[in-house]
Protein backbone atom coordinates (compact mmCIF):
# COMPACT_ATOMS: atom_id res chain seq x y z
CA UNK A 1 0.00 0.00 0.00
CA UNK A 2 1.17 3.47 -0.82
CA UNK A 3 0.32 6.26 1.65
CA UNK A 4 0.60 9.84 0.41
CA UNK A 5 0.03 13.25 1.90
CA UNK A 6 -1.90 15.69 -0.30
CA UNK A 7 -3.43 19.11 0.33
CA UNK A 8 -6.67 20.43 -1.14
CA UNK A 9 -6.20 21.12 -4.84
CA UNK A 10 -3.35 18.63 -5.16
CA UNK A 11 -3.79 15.42 -7.08
CA UNK A 12 -2.22 12.11 -7.94
CA UNK A 13 -2.20 10.18 -11.20
CA UNK A 14 -2.76 6.44 -11.50
CA UNK A 15 -1.76 4.56 -14.65
CA UNK A 16 -1.67 7.73 -16.82
CA UNK A 17 -5.48 7.91 -17.09
CA UNK A 18 -6.91 8.19 -13.57
CA UNK A 19 -6.58 11.47 -11.67
CA UNK A 20 -7.56 11.70 -7.99
CA UNK A 21 -7.80 15.26 -6.66
CA UNK A 22 -8.25 16.31 -3.04
CA UNK A 23 -11.17 18.72 -3.16
CA UNK A 24 -11.72 19.45 0.51
CA UNK A 25 -10.64 18.37 3.98
CA UNK A 26 -13.12 19.05 6.76
CA UNK A 27 -12.40 17.52 10.17
CA UNK A 28 -12.10 13.77 9.69
CA UNK A 29 -13.57 13.84 6.17
CA UNK A 30 -11.71 14.10 2.90
CA UNK A 31 -13.61 14.92 -0.30
CA UNK A 32 -12.03 13.46 -3.45
CA UNK A 33 -12.70 13.99 -7.14
CA UNK A 34 -11.85 11.08 -9.43
CA UNK A 35 -11.40 11.53 -13.16
CA UNK A 36 -11.25 8.13 -14.88
CA UNK A 37 -12.37 6.49 -18.11
CA UNK A 38 -15.96 5.25 -18.08
CA UNK A 39 -14.67 1.69 -18.39
CA UNK A 40 -13.08 1.93 -14.92
CA UNK A 41 -15.46 0.85 -12.16
CA UNK A 42 -15.23 2.96 -9.02
CA UNK A 43 -17.03 1.93 -5.81
CA UNK A 44 -17.01 3.13 -2.23
CA UNK A 45 -15.34 0.49 -0.07
CA UNK A 46 -18.48 -0.59 1.79
CA UNK A 47 -20.42 -0.93 -1.47
CA UNK A 48 -17.64 -3.00 -3.03
CA UNK A 49 -17.54 -5.28 0.03
CA UNK A 50 -21.32 -5.81 -0.21
CA UNK A 51 -21.04 -6.68 -3.92
CA UNK A 52 -18.28 -9.21 -3.21
CA UNK A 53 -20.34 -10.81 -0.44
CA UNK A 54 -23.44 -11.05 -2.66
CA UNK A 55 -21.37 -12.60 -5.45
CA UNK A 56 -19.97 -15.21 -3.05
CA UNK A 57 -23.47 -16.08 -1.85
CA UNK A 58 -24.76 -16.32 -5.43
CA UNK A 59 -21.83 -18.57 -6.41
CA UNK A 60 -22.53 -20.86 -3.45
CA UNK A 61 -26.21 -21.15 -4.42
CA UNK A 62 -25.28 -21.72 -8.08
CA UNK A 63 -22.83 -24.44 -7.03
CA UNK A 64 -25.52 -26.13 -4.95
CA UNK A 65 -27.99 -25.88 -7.83
CA UNK A 66 -25.45 -27.41 -10.24
CA UNK A 67 -24.93 -30.35 -7.87
CA UNK A 68 -28.69 -30.85 -7.58
CA UNK A 69 -29.03 -30.76 -11.36
CA UNK A 70 -26.39 -33.51 -11.63
CA UNK A 71 -28.27 -35.66 -9.13
CA UNK A 72 -31.47 -35.34 -11.17
CA UNK A 73 -29.76 -37.35 -13.91
CA UNK A 74 -29.36 -40.42 -11.69
CA UNK A 75 -32.14 -42.94 -11.49
CA UNK A 76 -32.43 -45.23 -8.52
CA UNK A 77 -33.65 -48.77 -9.03
CA UNK A 78 -36.30 -50.05 -6.69
CA UNK A 79 -35.66 -53.43 -5.11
Amino acid sequence: MLALTRRPGEHLVIDDNIIVTVVEIRGDSVRLAIDAPKSVKIYRGEIYDAIVQENRQAAAVAGTQAALDLLKGFKMEKK
